[in-house]
This record gives structure tokens, C-alpha cells and sequence, in this order.
């Protein structure tokens, strides 16, 4: 055989299995189970559930997440910042608006400091109160907050929408002086200035609280007529013909402005003799013609004689510190002592 055949022979011959095994093929692995698509799609849904969810609870404690919450859950701020009014015909208009359009501004709350799983306002107590009437949730944003965070937003919120009227800022302003607030922060709550702040608080505290809730926050008064008010509620008299008026089972049914002017009315009309004011005209020893002192109801004014001019005048308003000390010093008791003497004072009708 030549050497050509014997090299054609070797490579045309066919291997058998038991001489050449396959080291060069892949070996045989056993088919994974198929996974039905429904499992797959219920698998990327569970997983897209949790990722919101995170991302939600993420948005929450920023405070950019609105959520819907249970109106029972929710409180009101640890601070009124509000008179109630029975009467207040614009939250029915709120709760026709809500039923019809839904609730299209989110309220503001805070985690309760106290109480787990619950919510304090820092704005939007109508809202709540006009959900919970619907008996639907309320659209709220949770925010964490400190005291003073809170009622820096909940007077902010209030004077950019700016239906809080004078007598709802005066006593909001003294409910946070009374929980120890620095006035800077008071300041900033009603936005206003160190003497506008002072007039707030003493309107607040010479108006009994009580009076100011029977007549609830009457936003046509303005201030004037509460400085007035708060003027003519100084005497026991006409602190008492106020509670007389408030206990008018007439005077609730009026709308709050109509109230204020009913009780205005009450402590300033003129006194039962003949309805005109009762007028005492004060001489000296001499007779002449001092000035003269007129009273009608609890308001008393005192005239003083043209004759005299504007300089006794500005003498006697000097004189009135000593004057009124002199008065609280008599016998202890506040009683006239002895210049009573100088003076003699003559009644007269107008």
C-alpha cells in the first residue's frame, strides 16, 4: 500500500463511540421549569407596590407627600387661632364647594406630639370640618414640626388668605403670649410690629374672653370698634349689662357682626332718666364755673370750662397720676378725703 493510501485510509475512517468520545460538546443540563407570565406580572406589581410606598413614606418625611387621612384623626392646633361661630354661613358654602369639586387645597399637619397615629393642625381646621360632614377623607400634607414652626405656618397660612379679623388676632396673639412665646415669634406669627403687638394684647385683655366668644370674630367691626369696645368694658356696669345682653336668647340667633353691634349698643346707651346723658357741673369755692362731668351709661367725659382755656386743661391731665393716687391712698379704700372741701358739685339735667 503507498504511503498516499495508508494517509486517505486514516482520515476517511469514521470514529466509533467506544474509541472517541465528545469532549467538545456542551453537556446536558435539565430544563428549568417555565414560569408563568400571570406569576411574573404579580411578582413586578408586589415590587412596584413597595418602591411607591417607600417612595411615599420618603415624600412624608419631607413633607411633600399629600395623603388622605380620617377627619377623627386629626386635632386641632394646640393654639386657637380662631373664634368659633355657630352661625359662620361660609362653611356651608365650603362643604357644597368640597361636594361638588372635592377638596382642592391640602391642609397642613403635623405628627402628634403626644398621641401615635394622629394628626395636629397646623392649618385647614374648616376643611377638616367640612370633610368630616361629608364624611369623606381629607387631602392633608404631614410635616414634622415644632411648636414653633407650627404656629409661625398656621399665622402665615391665615394672613395670606386673610379672613383672621382683629379680635382673632389680638387673642391669638394673647393665647401664644400666655404659652410663654418670645414676642419675636408672636411678631411673626400675625406679622406685625412691637407697637401694633402691644395694642392687639391689650384689646385682648380688657375684652373678658368669654364676651368675645359670645360675639365671635364680627370681621366688619375693624379695629376702631374694638378699641371702643374694649374702652367701654372697664366698669363693673357695663361688664354687667354686657353678660345681660349675651344671656339674650335672641342675641345667638344674630350673624357675629350684628351681634358686636347689639352688644355695643347695649353698654353705651344712654341711662334710663329720661334717655339723656346726666350732666354735674363742677365750681370751685369761689363759684366759678370749673368744668363739667358727663355720663352716659358707663362712658363718662369731663369738659372743662372754655373760660379757663387749654392751659387748666393740660394742668389737670398733668395733675391725674397724682390725683388718682391720692384716690387709691384715702383711707385706704380709695374713699374722697378732705379736698372734697374745694369743691362743690352741683347736679343738673340736660
Amino acid at each position: 500500500m503507498s504511503r498516499k493510501t495508508a494517509m486517505d485510509a486514516i482520515f476517511s475512517a469514521k470514529p466509533t463511540a467506544e474509541k472517541l468520545g465528545a469532549p467538545n460538546s456542551a453537556p446536558q443540563t435539565p430544563t428549568p421549569p417555565r414560569i408563568r407570565s400571570g406569576a411574573i406580572a404579580a411578582m413586578g406589581a408586589s415590587l412596584q407596590q413597595l418602591t411607591e410606598q417607600a417612595k411615599i413614606a420618603e415624600n412624608i418625611e419631607a413633607g411633600t407627600a399629600i395623603v388622605e387621612l380620617d377627619p377623627a384623626l386629626i386635632e386641632s392646633s394646640f393654639v386657637a387661632d380662631r373664634i368659633a361661630d355657630a352661625t359662620d354661613p361660609t362653611l356651608d358654602g365650603l362643604v357644597e364647594s368640597m361636594r361638588e369639586s372635592g377638596q382642592q387645597v391640602p391642609i397642613l399637619v403635623r405628627p402628634h406630639p403626644t398621641s401615635a397615629d394622629r394628626y395636629q393642625i397646623a392649618y385647614g381646621h374648616r376643611r377638616v370640618r367640612a370633610a368630616a360632614r361629608l364624611g369623606v377623607p381629607v387631602r392633608a400634607v404631614v410635616r414634622k414640626m415644632s411648636d414653633q414652626d407650627l404656629v409661625i405656618a398656621q399665622g402665615k397660612e391665615n394672613l395670606e388668605r386673610r379672613d383672621l379679623s382683629f379680635i382673632e388676632k389680638a387673642f391669638f396673639a394673647l393665647h401664644l403670649e400666655a404659652l410663654k412665646f418670645d414676642r419675636s415669634v408672636i411678631m411673626q406669627a400675625i406679622a406685625t410690629d412691637k407697637g401694633d403687638l402691644s395694642r392687639y394684647l391689650a384689646v385682648a385683655k380688657s375684652i373678658p374672653e368669654h364676651v368675645a366668644a359670645a360675639i365671635g370674630p364680627a370681621p366688619k367691626a375693624g379695629r376702631a370698634r374694638w378699641l371702643a369696645l374694649a374702652e367701654h368694658l372697664q366698669t363693673a356696669a357695663s361688664r354687667k349689662a354686657a353678660d345681660k345682653a349675651i344671656a339674650d336668647p335672641a342675641f345667638q340667633t344674630l350673624d357675629t357682626d350684628s351681634r358686636f353691634s347689639r352688644l355695643l349698643s347695649a353698654i353705651t346707651k344712654p341711662t334710663a332718666t329720661g334717655n339723656k346723658p346726666e350732666t354735674r357741673t363742677v365750681v370751685a369755692i369761689s363759684g366759678q364755673k370749673i368744668a363739667r362731668v358727663i355720663q352716659s351709661g358707663p362712658e363718662l367725659k369731663i369738659a372743662v370750662d372754655q373760660d379757663l382755656g387749654a392751659e387748666f386743661a393740660a394742668f389737670l391731665i398733668d395733675q391725674l397720676p397724682s390725683l388718682f393716687e391720692t384716690y387709691k391712698g384715702a383711707n385706704g379704700k380709695g374713699e374722697a378725703g378732705e379736698g372734697d372741701a374745694l369743691v362743690n358739685q352741683q347736679r343738673e339735667q340736660e
